[in-house]
């Protein structure tokens, strides 16, 4: 039995021609933070098992975002339109597959942009992937019955320490039959951390506003699930869609306002539809140096040995103050605006903050360790749980386990203070690393 026979398609709260979420709503109740940061370190259970409360953002912070996306959405345009550019060089028709979640608000943009600026034949479809279980094969299979296999190109917001585009190439090159050579790789995001991207107009890390969000601008979905008492071998990955939300999510608005923004700049700026100066090899390269120096820095300054506790960039440091468990903000520049947000989280949750000018991103975050013996950090290979089978949400660490304090030192382990818990998942969930 097909996916699409076990289950409607749903859209979320995006319009139906904007988005089509390749999931499986499910209910499932959310754990605690603490609990949830304990059974992913241990290994007791895979990130994807589980999903952590996602509640409505406060005022303030939302007036964080709309000040982000205020400051951001002169270079958010433009950069969309020089993505859509790169994107609008493959012949025949398009089929956006964005990463869910966060790589679903770009998809949507992007689709619009290929339909209306460059008259493309183009869907948007958002799927799952998820670090050591894949990409979701049924989910590609579906959509291979509906359009040809090599118009795909895979969406992501950005890449962080290319965990997640790796994954996606992985499951790709490996995948039985032709499904992995007939998909090809391709990735289009709007920064490539990593180098790990094949379309991107930049390497450098700067603040997109949507990493500030997360449910409440995807379409009201979670983080996707893998788990085998809810997902069936012929099912698609799942998600909770969170209803109780809807008063406060601002998916469409967010999308609309980036959409008109783009069509702008492409009206002001004509040779912005002709931009064809994708990130070349040695910026990758250069891109994937800087990661690999970084992880090795905050190895040998901090005792993080485990690399998935060190989160790089202005984005992936976001998500790790709202919803993990962060030990130590590093910045390169306080006064910068683009970590202004990051600077406030940091002190309302009593984690240390340290001035780094030679950081090579605005900013890092460093997640504090909860299990000291055989813990496996987040979704590693060893984590028990799952039918092996590809699914999740793309990107950046799940698993929130409480705030903490202090200015607590590095003796090895990163002294992370003694703040408590705050026992929430913060304003938007939890979601796997990039």
């Amino acid at each position: 039995m097909s996916p699409a026979s076990r289950y409607s398609l749903f859209s979320g709260s995006y319009a139906p021609e904007d988005a089509v979420f390749l999931l499986k709503p499910v209910e499932l109740a959310p754990l605690e933070i603490e609990e949830r940061e304990r059974r992913v370190q241990s290994g007791e259970c895979h990130y994807s098992e589980m999903i952590g409360p996602e509640e409505a953002p406060d005022p303030l912070y939302m007036e964080l975002f709309a000040d982000a996306m205020d400051r951001g959405l002169p270079r958010l345009a433009s950069d969309f339109v020089k993505l859509a550019a790169l994107v609008a060089k493959k012949p025949g028709p398009l089929t956006l597959l964005s990463i869910a979640r966060s790589g679903t608000p770009a998809g949507v943009v992007l689709c619009r942009l290929l339909c209306g600026l460059f008259s493309r034949d183009a869907v948007h479809f958002s799927f799952s992937v998820i670090r050591d279980r894949g990409a979701d094969l049924n989910a590609l299979k579906f959509v291979a019955s509906l359009r040809p296999p090599e118009s795909a190109v895979f969406v992501d917001g950005w890449t962080g320490k290319g965990v997640i585009a790796r994954e996606l190439k992985k499951t790709l090159a490996e995948s039985e039959g032709p499904l992995g050579q007939r998909f090809g790789g391709d990735l289009a995001v709007l920064s490539d951390l990593c180098g790990e991207a094949d379309m991107s107009p930049g390497t450098d890390d700067w603040l997109i506003p949507t990493c500030l969000l997360n449910s409440t601008v995807s379409g009201l979905v979670s983080r996707t699930v893998l788990n085998r008492d809810l997902i069936g071998p012929g099912d698609f990955h799942g998600c909770v869609y969170y209803r109780d939300l809807e008063p406060c999510d601002v998916s469409r608005e967010t999308a609309d306002g980036i959409t008109r923004a783009a069509e702008k700049a492409a009206r002001d700026d004509p040779s912005l539809l002709l931009w064809d100066r994708n990130v070349t090899g040695m910026q990758k390269a250069a891109a994937r140096v800087k990661s690999i120096a970084f992880l090795e820095k905050v190895r040998r300054l901090y005792g993080v040995d485990d690399q998935n506790l060190a989160k790089p960039g202005i984005g992936e440091a976001t998500r790790v103050l709202l919803r993990r468990s962060p030990e130590l903000l590093l910045v390169r520049d306080q006064d910068d605006p683009d970590v202004r947000h990051a600077v406030l989280l940091a002190r309302a949750r009593g984690v240390a903050i340290e001035n780094d000018p030679s950081l090579a991103y605005k900013a890092a975050a460093l997640i504090r360790k909860t299990c000291w013996h055989g813990g496996h950090g987040e979704g590693d290979a060893g984590s028990a749980g799952g039918d092996g089978s590809a699914g999740g949400d793309a990107g950046r660490g799940g698993g929130d386990a409480g705030s903490a304090g202090g200015e607590g030192g590095h003796d090895g382990r990163r002294g992370g203070g003694d703040g408590g818990s705050s026992g929430k998942d913060g304003p938007q969930g939890s979601e796997p690393e990039r």
